[in-house]
């Protein structure tokens, strides 16, 4: 079996949200939580949070890991989370997860086959913040970033990638701004 590590980006400002993103509670549950389950539940092993607040991701029970680059976008975040891993796969998901799936992770997973990320697509949109990564795209991907990019769907050069179709959108809904979020959160 293929060991798969989970990583949750943190490290955005949220500048659009005024305040931490992954610190919203949504259900009784922060959405850094949410996002943490869904790995832990689709059997990611380890599982980090990268950028963000380290005392408050730590004070949660959850391993930092600092973002190589903050405030360089999520390029840089995937990157730390790539570098930081010892495993063959690492899923990436964004903390702004509304709901974040097991079962959307684990359909990632096994659609990557031979490619190096598997990403799903919703809408016509690839969600790159919700992808499985072989550790070795890394190096590509330093490179690329090195050279000034900073959005992964760019930097993949000559990377494989797979695109995955299905599931519920929800799984992959993300909370960018207060009217993203549910009635009577924040």
């Amino acid at each position: 079996m293929t060991s798969v590590a989970g990583a949750v980006l943190a490290g955005g400002a949220s500048s659009r949200m005024g305040r931490p993103k992954a610190f919203i509670e949504v259900g009784g549950q922060t959405l850094l939580d949410r996002a943490v389950a869904a790995l832990s539940d689709a059997r990611a092993n380890p599982i980090v949070v990268v950028g963000g607040d380290r005392r408050a991701v730590e004070a949660a029970g959850h391993r930092f890991v600092p973002d190589e680059h903050p405030g360089e976008g999520p390029l840089g975040g995937i990157i730390s989370a790539l570098g930081a891993a010892d495993t063959e796969l690492v899923v990436v998901l964004a903390c702004d997860l509304l709901e974040a799936s097991p079962l959307a992770v684990t359909r990632l997973i096994a659609a990557l086959g031979t490619a190096d990320v598997a990403v799903p697509v919703v809408d016509g949109h690839a969600q790159w913040l919700h992808a499985v990564w072989r550790r070795s795209a890394e190096r590509t991907l330093r490179t690329a970033f090195d050279r000034g990019e900073r959005a992964p769907r760019r930097a993949l050069n000559g990377l494989v990638d797979v695109e995955v179709f299905g599931g519920s959108p929800s799984w992959y809904a993300d909370a960018d701004t207060p009217t993203d979020l549910p009635p009577g959160v924040l």
